[in-house]
């Protein structure tokens, strides 16, 4: 699936791919984030840790009556509030996504697939 912008100047057409790109990349960037997960690993009980060109794998895309929600699967860091982090990565999402797309995001889940301890 993709989302169709019509613009003065002509049609731009942003995949999903795109999107769980851009919001994979902003979500490691938080604070508290030790990498993003795979949706598909979650049966194992083993969350397997996604490199950067791979953070789609992660993420879940999803429009709805013209709305998107966007699911994410996180691995957090050790000691920190899960809480506060899943609620900071909701934020930037939603942020980058509309700065840099303009697209308004309806809702950013967050599923806390593992807590690991960060590696100095």
């Amino acid at each position: 699936m993709s989302i169709e912008i019509n613009t003065k100047d002509g049609q731009v057409t942003i995949t999903n791919d795109v999107i769980a790109t851009i919001a994979g990349g902003t979500a490691v960037e938080c604070y508290g984030i030790v990498g993003m997960a795979s949706k598909s690993q979650i049966r194992d009980g083993i969350a397997e840790m996604l490199k950067k060109e791979n953070y789609a794998r992660g993420i879940i895309v999803r429009q709805e009556d013209d709305k998107l929600h966007i699911d994410m699967y996180i691995i957090v860091s050790y000691g920190t509030k899960i809480s506060e982090v899943a609620s900071n990565v909701q934020s930037q999402v939603k942020y980058t996504l509309n700065k840099s797309l303009g697209l308004n995001i309806d809702s950013v889940n967050i599923y806390i697939q593992g807590v690991r301890v960060a590696k100095d």
